[in-house]
């Protein structure tokens, strides 16, 4: 493992798992969302989003936290390793939950300045209806996308009890 893609449905645990990662294997990480978000939560366009990551992934090794579909043909083509947070919905939901209202509290920073609002929180531009629109698709993708790039070795961890076990095997924190 030298080049890592931690994939999943949004508050899947992707980037706890792929900081983690990072720390024990001494990688550097890269969060694609800082990538993709600008400020007022203005999203990059798909070119400078691929411009980013190009440069991003130049290195010999990385832990990348995301899964861009604009940008998957990049990561994928030099990632030896994708590790697929396949949590329960419930649990997503969960810790979605939990996130939201956290980072609601805090008022903690995200990306380029953004904060959660409290108008995100429902509609058609909401994370939540972002997690419920993408869970099943992803469930139902995921596999044949993978399947497609044998080169890649794949971990799917279907449990927060699976993540924890299988960071538990590198050295590092516990």
């Amino acid at each position: 493992m030298r080049r890592v893609n931690v994939v999943g449905t949004s508050s899947s645990g992707k980037r706890t798992l792929a900081i983690a990662l990072a720390e024990r294997l001494s990688f550097p990480y890269i969060e694609l969302d800082a990538l993709h978000w600008g400020p007022n939560w203005a999203e990059a366009p798909n070119e400078v989003m691929r411009e980013r990551v190009r440069s991003a992934i130049g290195g010999e090794t990385w832990v990348v936290d995301g899964n861009y579909s604009a940008v998957r043909d990049l990561v994928w083509a030099r990632a030896d390793t994708v590790v697929w947070l396949d949590l329960p919905l419930p649990t997503i939901l969960a810790r979605y939950a939990t996130r939201t209202v956290r980072r609601l509290t805090t008022r903690q920073e995200l990306w380029s300045g953004n904060r959660e609002r409290l108008g995100f929180l429902f509609g058609r531009d909401s994370l939540l209806w972002w997690i419920l629109g993408t869970y099943r698709r992803r469930r139902r993708e995921y596999p044949a996308l993978l399947a497609a790039r044998p080169q890649i070795t794949t971990i799917r961890l279907r449990s927060a009890r699976e993540a924890r076990d299988w960071l538990a095997t590198f050295p590092g924190p516990a």
